[in-house]
């Protein structure tokens, strides 16, 4: 099955316009022809089945035949990384990171970073390149680069520890 995103879709929508690349992609990379039947996510948790009605190097037009609401994971994964000096592993981290379920990326800049800088629109295409090929409904959430010491303080701030309770008797 192949999957293609398409952020601006929503449930609401009745039809879906490509931009010029994908549409390349669809009509002449896969050959697809008018009345063939793809898939589609928005990468919020939906799919769609969508039915091709114009097919051009420069525009593909779809109309929506079926969507299908996906649940959600039952809880929240965010994970922080520093950039390898090696673009190449960062870049299988991204995927690998989306393929199991990830639902919040970070990249920190670390004291002995050797990566200063990223570039997040790179990543956003690996991002969304592992999702479509891992069948998910849900796309990650690609943070910017912050340092280690604002993300440990951004984190801080949003976890409350009142939930918390210690236990009142000493383990045995």
């Amino acid at each position: 099955m192949q999957l293609f995103y398409h952020p601006n879709s929503s449930e609401a929508s009745k039809e879906i316009t490509f931009d010029k690349e994908e549409s390349r992609h669809i009509g002449k990379v896969l050959r697809k022809q008018e009345g063939d039947v793809l898939d589609i996510t928005n990468g919020k948790g939906y799919f769609f089945k969508a039915e091709l009605t114009i097919v051009t190097p420069k525009k593909c037009i779809a109309r929506i035949t079926e969507t299908k609401k996906e649940t959600p994971l039952p809880y929240q994964l965010h994970i922080a990384a520093a950039p390898t000096k090696s673009n190449d592993r960062f870049e299988t981290f991204l995927e690998k990171a989306t393929e199991i379920g990830i639902t919040e990326i970070t990249p920190i800049i670390c004291d002995h970073s050797e990566r200063k800088t990223i570039k997040p629109e790179r990543y956003e295409k690996i991002i969304q390149s592992a999702m479509k090929q891992s069948l998910k409904a849900y796309l990650p959430l690609l943070n910017k680069a912050v340092s280690l010491k604002e993300f440990l303080q951004k984190t801080h701030e949003a976890v409350s520890y009142t939930h918390l309770t210690l236990p009142t008797t000493p383990y045995v």
